[in-house]
């Protein structure tokens, strides 16, 4: 699902203390060997929001009658105010539900910050592994365990505007690169006065996304990696993209939903919960978009990454782990649920199984019968998996002055990042990686 994890969020987690959190129960979700429990009974409850709250409530009835006597209870909590509610709860012992919906970048922090909160899915979960987006599984795990189940996932592709890649006779199929996309968002711009793609420079989101796409996070083997080769190789390329004036600066969700519906943009390098944006919010567009995947980097690279996600995590203060990791595994490891929720809610498969189903391969009347979702499915395996950690949201605040300092100041992108690593690394007490 498309959510972005907010300032408070962000630093409640990063400044959490552990005071008051019982220690790691030991792991009590042994499954029968049909891979569900024998019996079943009592209620759980679940936290989520938005979309995937209306995923929550449409299913769970299905689950409560194939076992009579097991209740769902499903609580949209609303985003804004969601890891105040997490955070307050881990951290007091007290107060929250059975399952939790957490987004990927969190749950790291969560398993760090507050040891034994979570439910280690390990022994019930690992024989799913091979069956689950690899960047995912990487994004749930902290240390040798497993904090949550991956639900959504969000592979990265280029959307792009047919009439005006047209009017400049540039081919999408020619772009294989990000240097042939800056040749033809330079051609676009001359042909049509529109800018390659939308972005808020106040934030690293989009340096984030191509630091993915180039293999690594903020830190690796444990060492802040802010200022690596990678990173300043991302980075340099927005900055090459801006001092071209092909970035359209806008600020924030709502600035980016305006700019691509006044078609200000040739461009949008974003996730595949995009496409459920512009069919929503902007029908009068039908027929204007395409997607190809992601330009590389190098030729033969990785053409694609991520932006989003998010997964169920028992929490340790349950008094029924069985019933609810049953819920969790006979919502998210199943194809025919993983399906439903992607027909219905646009929520894209984390589960490979899924991918396979006949609905990925029907064209899409609003991108010209396009089969988008198979070209996304397609990349899915191909995310590169990266290192998150408990500082992630540290690392993101310190580069939001890097970034914007490069986009919107001139600075030069490696020192800026060293900047960075070196306030990164007192403030985190990790070193910088060489």
């Amino acid at each position: 699902m498309q959510l972005m994890a907010g300032l408070l969020a962000a630093v409640a987690v990063s400044s959490c203390a552990t005071g008051g959190v019982p220690a790691k129960p030991a792991p009590t979700l042994a499954a029968s060997p049909s891979g569900q429990p024998a019996k079943l009974s009592g209620k759980i409850q679940i936290w989520s929001w938005d979309v995937a709250a209306k995923a929550l409530e449409r299913l769970a009835p299905e689950f409560e009658k194939a076992r009579p006597g097991v209740d769902v209870d499903v609580v949209d909590i609303g985003y804004d105010n969601a890891y105040d509610k997490i955070t307050v709860g881990l951290k007091s012992g007290a107060g929250l539900p059975d399952v939790i919906t957490l987004e990927d970048t969190v749950i790291p922090g969560y398993a760090e910050n507050f040891p034994g909160g979570l439910v280690d899915l390990t022994p019930v979960a690992s024989k799913y592994k091979a069956d689950f987006d690899p960047a995912k599984w990487a994004a749930a795990s902290s240390g040798k365990g497993l904090y949550a189940l991956p639900w959504d996932s969000a592979p990265v592709g280029l959307y792009y505007r047919r009439d005006y890649f047209e009017q400049a006779k540039v081919d999408p199929e020619s772009i294989a690169t990000w240097d042939d996309l800056v040749a033809a968002g330079e051609k676009i711009k001359q042909a049509t006065g529109k800018r390659l793609f939308v972005t808020d420079a106040s934030t690293p989101a989009g340096f984030t996304t191509l630091l993915q796409q180039l293999g690594q996070g903020y830190f690796k083997d444990g060492k802040v990696a802010v200022n690596t080769p990678a990173a300043v190789r991302a980075l340099t390329l927005l900055k090459t993209l801006k001092d071209k004036d092909l970035l359209q600066n806008e600020k924030g969700w709502d600035g980016r939903v305006t700019a691509t519906k006044e078609g200000k943009a040739a461009t949008q390098p974003t996730a595949a919960w995009w496409a459920g944006t512009l069919t929503g919010e902007m029908p009068e567009l039908s027929g204007k978009f395409g997607v190809i995947p992601l330009p590389a980097f190098d030729a033969g690279g990785a053409r694609t990454s991520a932006n989003g996600g998010s997964a169920l995590a028992i929490t340790a203060q349950t008094k029924n782990q069985q019933t609810a990791w049953a819920f969790v595994e006979w919502l998210l490891a199943a194809k025919e649920r993983q399906v439903s929720m992607m027909k219905t809610e646009a929520l894209f498969p984390a589960y490979l199984p899924a991918l396979s189903d006949p609905y990925f391969d029907e064209a899409q009347p609003y991108f010209g019968d396009q089969k988008i979702n198979r070209l996304f499915a397609d990349q899915v395996r191909q995310i590169p998996p990266v290192q998150l950690t408990g500082d992630d949201k540290q690392a993101e605040e310190l580069l939001k002055k890097a970034v914007s300092g490069a986009l919107l100041n001139g600075d030069d992108p490696k020192a800026a990042l060293d900047e960075a690593a070196e306030q990164l690394a007192t403030a985190t007490k990790r070193e910088v990686a060489s």
